[in-house]
């Protein structure tokens, strides 16, 4: 039996507009996104403290996949499972979580627990508010999420413009008011650590009834509340919500979520004393910070990951000597040095030391700057015709400046001469992708949804999931089998076997693991920041 008590914590998924922070960065990536910032923040004194972040997009709990928006979400609604800061689940408003089989779930809803318009929170509220994000008309941001759960394809039609079959997921069954009953399509035991997502938050009738009045003005189960309305392009005003019975009890009166464009200008306000938190510095101004910020300086560990991934559905880009010859002319350590102060970590493996299932130097060989050796499979591969195309985002300038690294070591290491970048807005950059249209390398990243070996593997490399045309019925194969096994242990070893497939092929590089680098002002303390989904802890500050 699997069980979450209070304690620790199939496969195709559709692309509507998957991932966007994926692609952009960790949790509270300081893009260059929305308007200037302006007014807002704490007043001394009140109890409460200002965060700087990039706008978000929306703030439905289904309808975003945004690092931005899940820094308001995190304060204002509580999860069924929650994660520690070490990426342990515990039972959030869930009072238990279990299965015999992997496949079918019983959940109960702690009772008495009520949405800060005095609505009770219920095992309705969390049913309406999956079927709400998982109907495919209205194609939320993260509505394959719930394609585990039975039920998901008849609301979701191959053909989009046809009617589903239905509008709620028949694998989620309402037994009493604290009852849930969820059956997935396969046995899947990573299940409870999904269910510590966003999307899959509860949402109150009212909120339902009026979806547009909801975005403005969310109505939680967290312990925040909104003050006021969202104010778009400036600030969201959150306060501490004085009915919350939840173990997550702010130990301050409040926070202010303040809308920055520019990472350069949120650190400015940092440095001055405007705002009391940012959680990404700008690389640029790192060493500045260490100096200047001292104590209050906040690196942290992460599992965001930059890759190189090639469009294998190009027959240029097929075999996979010359996909590893381009892995091995990348030096990865010269890369770090010059342009993250060495403080990121050459990747190693396909997943970041944070996940369970990492293991150094998984990679070996295909991941060590080896020029000579490049030479040799680039050699063997039959070389590269044509102009190499290097496609990336404008969200942040270090982007660049790495690309140009790497076309260097290209044309040193392997003689491919004729390089173009290929930079694209980055409000277009992953339609781009998942329409298929590049011709050539392209950076992605990932970030964990949640700390799990398949969030990672499932959602980059299946055959039906990934953007690069790869694939593979042994990584499937191995991926299905270690879904389905309810043993941790066997399933990281057939996690394991799935990457080193994912390695010995290379349809996309792994590069280096992120450096968290955020700090505070003299003003707070006690500031943690997660590497997942939860980002900030705004409920741990305390306010001098």
């Amino acid at each position: 039996m699997t069980s979450l008590r209070g304690a620790s914590r199939d496969v195709h998924r559709r692309r509507r507009g998957r991932r966007a922070t994926a692609a952009l960065g960790a949790a509270a990536l300081a893009a260059t996104l929305g308007l200037s910032a302006c007014g807002g923040g704490a007043e001394a004194g009140d109890g409460t403290f200002t965060a700087g972040h990039p706008e978000p997009d929306h703030l439905v709990p289904g309808n975003t996949t945004s690092s931005y928006a899940f820094d308001v979400l995190g304060n204002l609604f509580d999860n069924l499972v929650g994660l520690t800061p070490d990426g342990k689940g515990y039972n959030l408003a869930a009072e238990s979580v279990t299965s015999d089989d992997q496949k079918v779930w019983t959940i109960k809803v702690r009772p008495g627990r009520r949405f800060h318009n005095g609505e009770p929170v219920t095992a309705a509220s969390f049913a309406d508010g999956w079927n709400n994000a998982a109907y495919g008309p209205h194609a939320y941001n993260a509505n394959d999420y719930f394609s585990h759960i039975k039920g998901y394809a008849e609301m979701n039609p191959e053909d989009e413009n046809a009617k589903p079959e239905a509008d709620t997921l028949s694998g989620v069954r309402v037994v009493d008011q604290n009852t849930l009953k969820v059956t997935l399509n396969d046995p899947f035991n990573q299940f409870p650590l999904l269910l510590t997502y966003p999307a899959f938050a509860p949402m109150p009738k009212a909120g339902l009834k009026d979806l547009r009045a909801f975005e403005e003005h969310p109505i939680g189960n967290g312990p925040y509340m909104m003050s006021g309305k969202w104010e778009r392009n400036k600030q969201i005003k959150l306060v501490a919500y004085p009915g919350y019975t939840g173990p997550r009890k702010p130990k301050n009166k409040g926070v202010t979520w303040k809308s920055y464009s520019s990472a350069d200008t949120a650190y400015t306000d940092l440095r001055a004393g405007r705002i009391d938190v940012y959680q990404t510095i700008p690389a640029g101004k790192v060493p500045e910070a260490k100096r200047l910020l001292g104590d209050k300086f906040l690196p942290r560990k992460m599992g965001t990951i930059d890759y190189l991934g090639f469009p294998v559905f190009d027959k240029r880009f097929a075999n996979p000597d010359l996909r590893r010859a381009i892995s091995m002319a990348i030096d990865r350590q010269g890369i770090n040095k010059a342009v993250y102060n060495g403080d990121y970590i050459p990747a190693d493996s396909l997943l970041p030391a944070i996940i369970a299932g990492h293991r150094p130097n998984a990679c070996g060989e295909l991941c060590t700057f080896n020029p000579a050796k490049a030479k040799e499979l680039y050699a063997r591969s039959g070389g590269f015709k044509g102009t190499l195309e290097l496609y990336f985002s404008n969200a942040q300038p270090t982007y660049y400046q790495w690309m140009q690294i790497v076309a260097n070591s290209l044309r040193q290491n392997l003689g491919i001469q004729d390089i173009q970048f290929r930079q694209v807005p980055a409000s277009d950059y992953f339609g781009m992708l998942n329409k298929r249209t590049e011709k050539g390398p392209y950076r992605q990243n990932w970030e964990a949804d949640y700390p799990s070996a398949q969030n990672y593997l499932e959602n980059m490399w299946l055959s039906s999931a990934n953007r690069m045309g790869w694939t593979s019925k042994e990584f499937d194969g191995l991926v299905g089998k270690a879904n389905r096994t309810a043993d941790p242990q066997e399933a990281l070893r057939f996690y394991n076997q799935a990457e080193d497939v994912a390695i010995r092929e290379m349809p996309m590089i792994p590069l280096w693991t992120w450096a968290g680098q955020g700090g505070r002002s003299d003003r707070v303390g006690n500031v943690t920041i997660t590497p997942y989904a939860t980002g900030l802890l705004a409920y741990e500050v305390t306010v001098k």
